[in-house]
């Protein structure tokens, strides 16, 4: 359950910026939070949300290399779903002239997780062949543009009223995950060779097929589970169904077939302060130049946060969906 209430503003500690926030991203980690289902999320009742956009309006003690009024993004260990938050200086990153607050709010997530995926640890390049499950979300849409810049080939598993669209922004071979096998495609296409990398957020039997499509030398990188939460209430036998297929993966099939296998979750990455900083520096960058152009799907309302929730899980966006405060 979602509810909103007023609470006094907070105050900047040492070290940290208060943001007026303008829009806030919304991540199905949030969603799992409310079902309690996310094992980081902070007892309940807790502020869900992970990044946010919006204007410094106090600097706590030592921070003088931004200024009051600035536009900054920022990412938040929670508590995102707020009109004011405070946040230590070195998660915050300036917004380029040539871009919207709306734009960069939907750039912290989706475009660290892509990044640390594709380009910190994948090394996709031109020639790569890249499979992404749920291409039309938030990380897919990041992830679409990380592989167009590269020059790599995308293999996407989206519903099929998405699939024009995602030919439209790159994606060579579209694949309904509802009425067709992804990994039969995926061997059918490449003639059985397979692909260098899979982006798997889905968990449960979806790991296992995910890592037989790849091909020597390739890697598996899972970042999510949202198959432990198939619908809009916790269940928990769906729950323990997708636990028990999550795979176990043998040290030495990984050595006789050339594979890598990683798990990535950004939110327990916090105390890697100039990492995180310079990929994120890295990324606004890159949105700066136009290399990179956020989609945003839709923008609720901060009161309507239940039905941005129920929106998300319904698998009606495409791209990222916003909170406005």
């Amino acid at each position: 359950m979602l509810e909103l209430r007023e609470a006094a503003d907070p105050t900047p500690a040492a070290g940290e910026v208060r943001i007026r926030v303008a829009y806030a991203g919304i991540n199905f980690a949030d969603i799992m939070a409310r079902m309690g289902a996310y094992p980081d999320a902070p007892p309940i009742p807790c502020v869900v949300g992970y990044e946010v956009s919006g204007v410094i309006d106090a600097l706590g003690e030592g921070v003088e290399d931004v200024a009051v009024g600035d536009e900054v993004v920022c990412l938040c260990r929670f508590g995102g779903y707020t009109d004011t938050i405070c946040v230590p200086r070195l998660q915050v990153v300036p917004v380029p002239a040539s871009t919207t607050l709306e734009a960069a709010a939907a750039v912290p997530v989706n475009y660290l997780t892509a990044w640390l995926m594709l380009v910190e640890l994948g090394n996709v390049h031109a020639g790569h062949d890249v499979l992404v499950h749920a291409a039309g979300g938030g990380v897919g849409q990041a992830a679409l543009q990380i592989c167009a810049w590269k020059g790599a080939t995308v293999f996407g598993t989206a519903s099929a009223g998405k699939h024009e669209r995602l030919r439209e922004r790159g994606v060579s071979h579209c694949i309904d995950y509802r009425n067709q096998d992804f990994e039969a495609e995926v061997m059918r296409i490449t003639e059985g060779r397979g692909v260098d990398i899979v982006l798997d957020a889905v968990g449960g039997a979806s790991f296992k097929k995910s890592y037989r499509c790849l091909r020597h030398n390739g890697r598996l990188f899972m970042f999510g589970a949202s198959s432990v939460v198939p619908g809009k209430r916790r269940r928990l036998l769906p729950a323990l169904k997708a636990l028990a297929q999550m795979p176990r993966f043998s040290s030495l099939q990984l050595l006789d077939l050339n594979r890598g296998v990683f798990g990535v979750n950004l939110g327990h990455l916090w105390h890697e302060n100039e990492r995180m900083q310079a990929m994120f520096g890295a990324i606004m960058a890159e949105v700066g130049a136009g290399t990179f152009a956020p989609v945003v799907d839709r923008v609720f309302p901060l009161e309507q946060a239940a039905d941005a929730h129920q929106y998300i899980q319904d698998r009606k966006n495409f791209g990222k969906v916003l909170l406005k405060a």
